[in-house]
Parts: C-alpha cells; sequence; structure tokens
C-alpha cells in the first residue's frame, strides 16, 4: 500500500498539494538541457508521490530520470546530500541504486525557482541514471524471489553501516512519521478512523507497541534504514524461463536512523500486499534476511508487532490523506483496502500462529533449497 503521502515534519504538516511541483513536459524538457547540456529526444512523466519524475531520453541514446524534489524537502540540503551520496555508495559496493549525474557546471544536484501556476518556488533538481527492469509488484513473486529481497535489504542495511558522510547526522530525523519509530505519534491522527472497527486494532497495536517494542529498542541493531523497500521501489528483471532477479533500489527518501529489525520488518510488510498468500511472505523473506544478518532473539521477538505497526501506519495515514484530499479518495481507499484486510488477518491470526508460518516456510524453503543443489 503506498499512497499519495502527505509530507510530515516533526511539528507540522504540510500538504502534498502545496509543496508537489507539478512542471509540464516542455518545462521539464528545459531544465534537462540547461542544468544537463542533454537534447532530449523524449520525456515522460513517471509515477511519482511527494515529487515529481520524469522519464527523458537523449539524442545521443541515453536514459535519465529527472528528480524534482516537493518545495518542503527542497530546503533540507544537508539531507539530500547525504541521500545523494548513499546513492552513489551502494552503487559502488555492487548493489542496483542509481546515481546522480553531474550539471554543466558539476554539481550533483541545483536549487532551481520555478513557477509551476503557484508563483515561484525554489526545488531541488537532480538528473539521475536510468535502472532497467519492471517493479516487483507487477510480477509473480516466489518464494526465491521473497528470499532476494529480505537478502538485499540486508545487504544494503549491513553495506551502509560502512558509510561515512560529514552530514549523517541529518538522518536523526527525530519524529519521522514514517519511521517505526514514531508508531506512537500516530495516535494524533486517529480521530480519522472514528466509526471505524479498525480504530480499536490500531488502538491496540499502539499500546503493544509501547509495551513490547519502545522498551527494547536499546536491544535492537543500529543502521541506516532505506525506510521505503516496498515493491514499487524494487526492480526485477528476467533471470532464465521462470525466475528474476533484483535489478533495482529506487527511492530513498524516507531514510532514516533506525534499527535492523525495522528494515525487515517494512521489507515484509509491502511484499505481502500483492501475494496472494500474504502470511506465507515472511518465510523467504526472513530465511533471505537471515542469510546476511541473522536476528538476535529480541529482534526475532518484536517482527510481527512491527509489521502490524507498519500497516497501521500506511492505514492512518492514508485516511488522512484523504481527508485532505478528497478528491483522490477512491484512488486511495482502492490502494488502503488490501492492507486493511490484511492488518486485520495478522491481528487475528495472532503472533504465535504468524510466528509458527514463518518458522515453517523458513524451514520448507531451506529444504527446497538444499534439495536444488543437490539435484544440480
Amino acid at each position: 500500500m503506498k499512497p499519495i503521502r502527505p509530507v510530515f515534519s516533526s511539528s507540522t504538516v504540510m500538504s502534498v498539494k502545496d509543496s508537489k511541483p507539478n512542471l509540464s513536459l516542455s518545462q521539464a524538457a528545459e531544465i534537462a538541457g540547461q542544468l544537463f547540456g542533454l537534447t532530449l529526444s523524449s520525456v515522460r512523466p513517471l509515477p511519482s508521490y511527494d515529487d515529481q519524475n520524469f522519464h527523458v531520453s537523449s539524442a545521443e541514446g541515453g536514459q535519465y530520470v529527472l528528480k524534482i524534489m516537493n518545495s518542503t524537502d527542497s530546503q533540507n540540503l544537508h539531507l539530500l546530500e547525504v541521500q545523494t551520496h548513499t546513492m552513489s555508495f551502494l552503487w559502488e559496493k555492487g548493489l542496483p541504486a542509481q546515481t546522480a549525474v553531474p550539471t554543466v557546471t558539476g554539481q550533483l544536484m541545483s536549487l532551481e525557482e520555478i513557477d509551476c501556476g503557484l508563483g515561484l518556488q525554489k526545488y531541488m533538481v537532480r538528473l539521475l541514471t536510468f535502472l532497467p527492469g519492471t517493479v516487483m509488484a507487477k510480477v509473480t513473486c516466489t518464494p526465491q524471489l521473497l528470499f532476494e529481497a529480505g537478502k538485499t535489504a540486508a545487504t544494503m542495511d549491513k553495506v551502509l553501516l560502512q558509510m561515512e558522510h560529514p552530514h549523517l547526522s541529518t538522518l536523526q530525523r527525530k519524529n519521522f512519521i514514517w519511521s517505526l519509530a514514531s508508531v506512537p505519534l500516530l495516535e494524533q491522527f486517529l480521530p480519522v478512523l472514528d466509526g471505524d472497527p479498525m480504530q480499536e486494532v490500531v488502538k491496540a497495536v499502539i499500546e503493544q507497541y509501547r509495551i513490547h517494542i519502545a522498551p527494547k529498542l536499546h536491544s535492537f541493531r543500529k543502521c541506516i534504514n532505506h525506510g521505503d523497500f516496498n515493491d514499487h521501489n524494487v526492480l526485477v528483471e528476467a533471470d532464465g524461463p521462470s525466475n528474476y532477479r533484483i535489478s533495482g533500489i529506487l527511492d530513498f527518501g524516507d531514510m532514516s536512523s533506525g534499527y535492523l529489525v525495522f528494515e525487515l520488518a517494512i521489507t515484509i510488510m509491502y511484499m505481502m500486499i500483492e501475494s496472494s498468500s500474504p502470511l506465507a511472505v515472511g518465510g523467504p523473506v526472513i530465511a533471505g534476511w537471515e542469510s546476511v544478518i541473522p536476528l538476535n532473539s529480541e529482534e526475532k521477538d518484536a517482527v510481527y508487532l512491527l509489521v502490524l505497526s507498519r500497516f497501521c501506519q500506511s492505514l492512518v495515514l492514508a485516511r488522512h490523506t484523504v481527508r485532505q484530499h478528497p478528491e483522490n479518495e477512491e484512488y486511495l481507499m482502492t490502494t488502503a483496502r488490501t492492507g486493511v484486510r490484511l492488518l486485520r488477518l495478522l491481528w487475528d491470526t495472532g503472533k504465535e500462529e504468524v510466528e509458527r508460518i514463518w518458522c515453517s516456510g523458513i524451514t520448507e524453503f531451506s529444504q527446497n533449497k538444499n534439495e536444488t543443489v543437490t539435484r544440480n
């Protein structure tokens, strides 16, 4: 569930329609030419939420993504520098991340004054390399691909433990509403669920978080979280007649300082969305994760509740967005409906049974993998 999201800060809520850019195709082409010296053969819009993205092709044959940041995030130069550096760092370490293309003056980003119909506003502009592939949401997720998703997420977090940058402290995004450290902050938005029976489930999850997660945060291992490792931010390419390999990791806008187990829980939650067997997703994802970073006992115990917490974040913040954007209600609640069903399924099934299904899935995946190796 990936709703059109409002831009949340620690103390204010700004609507996307107040800060999201709305450039025309001709404006995008002009910027690509002026800033990056490209002679374009085509420009087309790409799906985007808080920002605005365009696929641009140059007359020389290159393909890129022109990314125009929303005006709110454009103000945080140091955070954007860290995000841009992170992509390059991962690419250098062998992970399939985009990298920024320098402007004609050698800069990796440029703050531009642009009139999108609301007067001149400042937007940060970057040109990123284009990664081939299909979003994971559009293919059938086999246990092997789910294993690869868990493995890739863990590898990414492990690599980022090595990263240095003078402004890493900007990732300490206190009260960032999409961080799993901020689950108790959902209470301020609970009125959007008034009259909905799911409100009691969300309240119960928040209370369980306070009792079972918050006191144990010190026992979780720290890391830098991508924070949005979902099936629309992961690209795949065919690898043989029936398999896929991960070919791209997109959208580092939700990066923050966090914990390894947060990334795992977010990955499981989003991989459940399009699955025909959602409760079975956790097994191969955890197996993939633990092939890189084995969980400690406190982290293992927290995964179920953290997955529930992420579903609650998506539900509550999607409903809040509907209040801001009633014109998008049909779209928003269509995408939210699956999340509501899965939140209810996880909650009603209960921690003990869900963990049993996951453990069984880990064992079954390992056995199948060993049998495949033996046959070969």
